[in-house]
């Protein structure tokens, strides 16, 4: 049987018709099919207050945050992103009758499809750099898929032996915290690393060159030699390729200029806009390949398996992968230009 908030007010007028007809309690339960309990609160909020319409649908909460509020706490949000939660809500709470808590704060933000998040970490672009990038979209808005294809990409990168990963959650008690289970360990410059260089190209990879020390001129110039020229040449023997790389130090030392200069009729350097690693998809191949080394079963312990771990995940590297990412470089200058050469 219904309750007595839940009936209409049809019902509810059924039941005084009922009761006003000299029936009793039960003869009227019998005959509507409702509880005697339901049947004598009706009647008696009837000859108390003289009304028979159901006040339950008015009882509803108020919103502490309208709309407005909402606008309001949005524009907030906007003016300082890294405000926390007290700060919002002390802010929100100066130009208000009513005051809401930090609990309400957060369920409105939530509603309102904010959620804390960790900031994306991007190169600091100076406003030269942004006119060159801006620049560097503009020039190529108009190269098609097929253009980027003649377009071999190339860059360096460092794989650390151990790393800590700030994004890892563990499950623990209070009292857990120095729990060896709930431990973090870090040893000092990640317990060394591996840095390596390579390049790709929309056709194929190329060679991933582990490179020993630091990546000085001299070191460049070997790579250059011994690894890109023959890559150029053998994948675009009509001499209508470009030859991307970053602008580094070392790529601008005066050898490897000059030596760029000799072979200018071969392949061609492309001119890179600085501060541009979104630009470049080659950085997402070595997210490739850092992601692979977190997904072994069996961890390399020391630099030599490192590098060959290194070595055999580029190896592996399926052609649908890296032929998307070239494919997605008129899409990566598009959002370029809708920065104005900011970060994308």
């Amino acid at each position: 049987m219904g309750k007595k908030g839940d009936l209409s007010n049809f019902e509810r007028d059924m039941v005084v018709g009922a009761r006003r007809a000299i029936l009793s309690i039960s003869q009227s339960s019998q005959l509507l099919g409702f509880s005697r309990t339901t049947i004598s609160k009706v009647y008696k909020e009837w000859c108390e207050k003289g009304k028979t319409s159901s006040m339950r649908q008015s009882c509803v909460r108020k919103c502490l945050v309208d709309a407005r509020g909402q606008r309001r706490m949005g524009r907030l949000i906007q003016a300082d992103r890294r405000a926390t939660l007290t700060e919002i809500t002390t802010r929100y709470n100066r130009g208000v009758q009513q005051s809401i808590c930090e609990a309400k704060t957060c369920t409105t933000l939530r509603q309102m499809g904010y959620n804390r998040r960790r900031p994306h970490r991007v190169p600091l672009i100076s406003t030269t750099n942004r006119k060159k990038r801006l620049q560097f979209a503009r020039a190529h808005q108009n190269w098609t898929v097929e253009d980027w294809k003649n377009v071999a990409w190339s860059d360096e990168s460092r794989f650390l032996l151990r790393h800590s990963d700030g994004r890892v959650r563990i499950w623990r008690k209070q009292n857990e915290n120095m729990d060896p289970s709930c431990l973090v360990t870090t040893v000092q410059a990640g317990g060394g690393g591996v840095m390596v260089w390579g390049m790709f190209s929309w056709h194929t990879l190329g060679p991933l060159v582990p490179i020993g020390h630091c990546l000085n001129a001299t070191a460049c110039l070997s790579i250059v030699s011994d690894h890109v020229h023959p890559f150029m040449t053998t994948m675009y023997p009509s001499s209508d390729g470009y030859f991307q790389q970053d602008n580094a130090p070392c790529h601008k030392a005066r050898i490897i200029s000059n030596w760029f200069l000799e072979h200018d009729n071969e392949f061609t350097v492309l001119k890179w806009p600085p501060q541009s690693p979104d630009l470049n998809p080659i950085y997402h191949l070595w997210d490739v390949v850092e992601r692979e080394l977190r997904a072994l079963d069996v961890h390399p312990t020391n630099l030599h398996q490192l590098q060959d771990a290194i070595l055999s995940i580029w190896a592996n590297i399926s052609k649908e992968c890296f032929q998307h990412l070239v494919e997605s470089m008129p899409c990566r200058i598009k959002a370029d230009l809708k920065a104005k050469g900011g970060q994308t």
